[in-house]
């Protein structure tokens, strides 16, 4: 039987205006044979308690239950992405073998899972490839069918040292930083943490790099990794962040800096739970 894609919205509803879009998705999945399931809260509704968390939880797991799919994109984002994160089985979501995929506020999600299972997601917004090329299309088509590929092989440049390795967790900032506190926030001992933004200036930034330091993060992992950060870096400059980050990472944690993982268009797909070696390029 012909493998299915689910596309879901754990987090803030669509637009219905996002219909047409979702349309597109769907053939694009077409052209990399899969076919493709969508949940039935997939769209914002007036009522908030005709799609409270655990109705979108219900729908999520649905999915993980469903042998004929193997891969689960969620296109939303926002805010509420957390309100599901009680009502998740993990055993079975840690048995199946199946792949996640989100980004922005799916970030709490995504690290919720690897914390619980030690399963690997994937990072990544699968609408950013709407009306894409052909080439475009062959690249998510060995993406989903084998996990790899040039979808994953984003440049980088170091910001500080020159090697690092381990196990990537993190995401969006503001998202991760709603697990702290929590048991489904990863251990950083050892860990490469990813941090991209949309939304913030300085102050936001500052805010978020104070906490992370106040909780020992900057002190645990092996090293750090720094996507993008769309207002900050429209308003102050690429190397604003690089610069920021300064005053809170110690010297001897290595971090690269990359303009290809976070909320733009462009933006390629990095797996979370995965261990990652980098190395400065000579």
């Amino acid at each position: 039987m012909r493998k299915k894609a689910a596309l879901t919205a754990c987090s803030n509803g669509l637009s219905t205006s996002q219909e047409e879009n979702v349309e597109k998705l769907v053939k694009l999945f077409n052209n990399v044979s899969l076919e493709t399931v969508k949940s039935e809260y997939l769209y914002y509704r007036k009522d908030f308690s005709e799609r409270k968390g655990s109705l979108r939880a219900k729908e999520f797991m649905k999915f993980w239950s469903d042998e004929n799919i193997s891969d689960i994109f969620d296109i939303s984002g926002g805010d509420l992405a957390n309100e599901v994160i009680p009502y998740l089985d993990f055993d079975l979501i840690g048995r199946s073998e199946k792949t996640f995929w989100g980004y922005s506020d799916l970030t709490v999600i995504i690290n919720a899972i690897y914390s619980k299972t030690g399963k690997k997601s994937v990072l990544f917004q699968v609408r950013n490839l709407i009306d894409s090329d052909e080439e475009k299309t062959a690249i998510l088509g060995q993406a989903v069918n084998e996990k790899r590929g040039k979808l994953f092989d984003f440049p980088y440049e170091f910001i500080q040292g020159d090697e690092m390795s381990g196990v990537t967790v993190g995401g969006n900032v503001r998202c991760f930083l709603k697990l702290a506190g929590t048991d489904c926030f990863p251990d950083l001992n050892g860990k490469l943490l990813l941090l991209e933004s949309l939304g913030g200036g300085r102050e936001k930034m500052v805010t978020y790099l104070s906490q992370l330091k106040m909780i020992g993060a900057f002190d645990a992992v092996s090293g750090v990794i720094l996507g993008t950060f769309t207002e900050f870096e429209k308003t102050e400059g690429t190397t604003a962040m690089t610069d920021l980050v300064k005053d809170y990472i110690p010297d001897r944690v290595p971090v690269i800096k990359t303009q290809f993982i976070g909320h733009g268009k462009d933006s390629y797909a990095i797996k979370i739970g995965e261990r990652y070696v980098f190395k400065r390029y000579l």
